[in-house]
């Protein structure tokens, strides 16, 4: 459920999705391609596509401008996003792309030759912006793609499409995925070429069995409204059929692979090729995602052995990138993350099944930066003593003790793209006082190179400040507080507490943005609000497994119980009104203030929850049974409905806004409707705004920005008023 990011400060969600604590290599995307030998990269220049080299900052070679990029008669091509063949021969480029629900992943796709500077389109005769996931062969003779959920090669020599599947509906879904695979695993690019090019493995999704929830537009058309369907399978409902087929390139035959499982209590989040064309490596994860097995399926006798099987007594995560597999030894291990110590730690894995540790000790591996095997070594992203931040670490590929790479006096968040040689890295830091700097250094010294060298700020006016409170129950909990400017210690402040609480999403990182509010019309502390943002058990900090997993089967409950004893525990604070306490959250933070209202009214007096889950078990079940289990009994479901706001919405006392979009495919708006009742029922006061048609972000239309954070502003002022008293 990546409802998260829609809530969180701009600069800081644009610094997530571009560093993403990845970029080992840099994947196809509008961001930073490097090329094979790890010195150069290309990027955007001027409307075309320039070659750089990290060791000089003056060298730029331009490979194709924007005058090569314009086809006959037309405008420029806009590029959105861009991949080059490791022989620079030839450009592969997407423009003109579509939103499908959260992501742009429809488009067009043109193919430049560098040597014979011409330019041609893909997919001719298809819809306009219908191609997905378009990808070179390992040749680069062809290009495959998805259109209209069937999978398609093009020959770029004679420009010969031929149709791979035939039999993709909207419904039976050929190479990528429906809503739900989508949202909860990351999974849109759903189709594989062979590492010697003659076939292509491909995910087909059977959604036909899965029920429509119907939202109803009533603006578009004007006069008469119509249904805007989604297939959405919600906690209890079975999900999506799922197999794998192999199609040969020649005859555009399928196969479909043997897994053992059933297709529909199972799923399969992640599959790659291993080095070898005949075999086929998969996660699957049963209906529980409890229990995770790798396979390796042999395509020619359409056999497939388990090589490793994990258990947990909570939830197993998928493989963290969708796309790749982090192989070593020329493709005869891996390397495997998982949490089975109780930390969430790096192995080898071989084919033969043989484990060995690759890092060790109390301390999570937050995400893997590069596996550089000629060097000998895997760099990671960690925080062994600080959970609000991430640095680079390295460790032998042998196991051992980890180094820490990134400078001590550079204290907060780093994100790194390093390239294939592990020499170089493009390097970016924030921290909470800190505005996002980047620059390019070497490693493993972790020397400037190119860009502005980091500098920390470390005077700055009213810093952001960041604390642990122990609760009455023993938990720490860490936060960030943010005071009013020209404090005064003998004056008392309202507080805003800003949550989330879900396993989704950490909100007390030491990043820029910390202690701002996106959604207030002004300034927070120049007003003289105190701001605090906290990080309950469940939360996903690495602060090892059973801090994340305490959660299992009680969101709702134990995340409301950490967040509001913490809460307790602020309000000793001398300078904390407790008569003026307010919270607010989006999605699964508009949940948790929903249930920090009900449970604990007289802590808070006024909340302000957008696009909250009212009812648990009216969302998607990948993600609401991968926390809470499988509600096949009434006992399946009562933890569900003990954690649902709407459950003791009887009990509000103080001021509540409740905000929706009646367009939200995501938390669909009869979640709104759940809470409304209930609150109708009980004679329960509160203030509604719909914003007709809007999406989970509430940002369609003109003037919806502004309207909702004057919305929001206006109603927090009037109900906790600012200022010290």
């Amino acid at each position: 459920m990546k409802r998260k990011f829609y809530y969180l400060p701009v600069v800081f969600m644009a610094f997530i999705l571009s560093v993403a604590w990845q970029g080992a290599q840099a994947q196809f995307g509008s961001g930073t391609n490097w090329a094979k030998d790890g010195y150069r990269y290309y990027k955007t220049f001027e409307g075309g596509i320039a070659e750089f080299d990290v060791r000089d900052a003056n060298k730029k070679t331009v490979i194709a401008t924007a005058q090569d990029l314009t086809p006959a008669g037309q405008k420029p091509i806009s590029i959105r996003r861009f991949k080059i063949t490791d022989d620079g021969k030839k450009i592969l480029i997407n423009t003109n792309t579509k939103r499908v629900w959260r992501y742009d992943t429809r488009g067009d796709y043109w193919v430049y030759d560098v040597a014979a500077k011409s330019l041609k389109q893909l997919g001719k005769g298809k819809p306009e912006s219908s191609l997905m996931f378009a990808k070179f062969s390992p040749d680069a003779s062809k290009v495959a793609y998805v259109s209209g959920h069937n999978v398609y090669v093009e020959d770029l020599a004679t420009n010969t499409i031929k149709a791979l599947t035939t039999d993709g509906t909207d419904r039976l879904i050929n190479g990528t995925f429906d809503w739900v695979y989508e949202e909860e695993f990351d999974c849109r690019d759903g189709f594989r070429w062979s590492p010697d090019g003659k076939s292509i493995a491909y995910w087909q999704i059977d959604a036909r069995k899965i029920k429509n929830y119907l939202m109803l537009n009533t603006t578009d058309s004007m006069v008469y409204s119509y249904v805007v369907p989604v297939e959405y399978p919600t906690a209890g409902q079975d999900p999506s059929s799922c197999k794998i087929g192999v199609v040969d390139i020649a005859t555009a035959q399928t196969k479909w692979l043997n897994i053992p499982g059933d297709n529909v209590q199972h799923y399969i989040p992640r599959m790659e090729y291993t080095s070898n064309p005949d075999e086929i490596i998969l996660q699957q994860l049963n209906r529980a995602q409890n229990e995770s097995k790798l396979y390796v399926a042999k395509v020619s006798s359409n056999t497939a052995k388990v090589i490793y099987n994990e258990t947990d007594k909570a939830w197993i995560n998928a493989k963290e990138e969708a796309t790749g597999w982090d192989w070593l030894n020329k493709g005869k291990e891996f390397v495997w993350a998982s949490e089975k110590d109780g930390w969430n730690h790096l192995y080898r894995i071989g084919l033969d099944g043989k484990q060995k540790l690759i890092t060790k000790g109390n301390y999570d591996v937050m995400s893997v930066s590069l596996i550089d095997e000629p060097s000998g070594f895997i760099y990671f992203i960690a925080s062994p003593d600080n959970p609000n931040q991430a640095y680079l670490y390295r460790v032998k590929l042998s196991g051992g003790k980890a180094e820490r790479l990134t400078p001590a006096d550079q204290s907060g968040t780093h994100g790194y793209a390093i390239s294939p040689n592990g020499t170089m890295a493009m390097h970016n830091f924030s921290n909470s006082n800190t505005p996002y700097q980047s620059e390019t250094i070497s490693l493993p010294d972790h020397k400037h190179l190119t860009g502005n060298a980091i500098k920390p700020v470390t005077d700055a006016k009213n810093p952001v400040e960041f604390f642990t409170v122990k609760t009455s129950e023993g938990v720490d909990i860490k936060g960030w507080v943010k005071k009013p400017n020209n404090f005064d210690p003998t004056k008392k402040y309202p507080v805003v507490f800003y949550v989330y609480g879900e396993p989704a999403s950490q909100t007390a990182k030491d990043v820029y943005g910390a202690g701002h509010n996106g959604m207030y019309t002004g300034d927070m502390a120049a007003d003289g609000y105190v701001y605090i943002s906290m990080d309950n058990r469940g939360a996903p900090a690495p602060r090892g497994r059973e801090w994340r997993k305490a959660i299992y089967k009680n969101i709702g409950v134990l995340n409301i119980r950490d967040q509001a004893l913490a809460a307790k525990e602020i309000l000793k604070w001398n300078y904390i009104d407790s008569s003026r306490v307010a919270v607010w959250g989006w999605s699964g933070g508009g949940s948790s203030t929903l249930n920090l209202m009900f449970q604990y009214p007289e802590i808070y007096k006024t909340g302000i929850a957008v696009a909250a889950v009212g009812y648990q078990l009216t969302y998607d079940n990948i993600y609401q049974e991968r926390y809470m289990g499988v509600p096949t009994d009434d006992a399946g479901r009562e933890p569900f409905i003990k954690g649902s706001p709407i459950t003791n919405a009887k009990n509000l006392q103080g001021n509540l806004l409740y905000i929706h979009g009646t367009g939200d495919d995501n938390v669909h708006y009869n979640n709104a409707e759940l809470l409304i009742n209930e609150l109708i029922k009980y004679n329960k006061q509160f203030q509604l705004m719909s914003y007709p048609n809007r999406t989970h972000s509430i940002s369609e239309g003109p003037g919806t920005g502004l309207h909702l954070r004057t919305l929001y502003t206006k109603y927090l002022k009037e109900h906790c008023p600012p200022g010290g008293r």
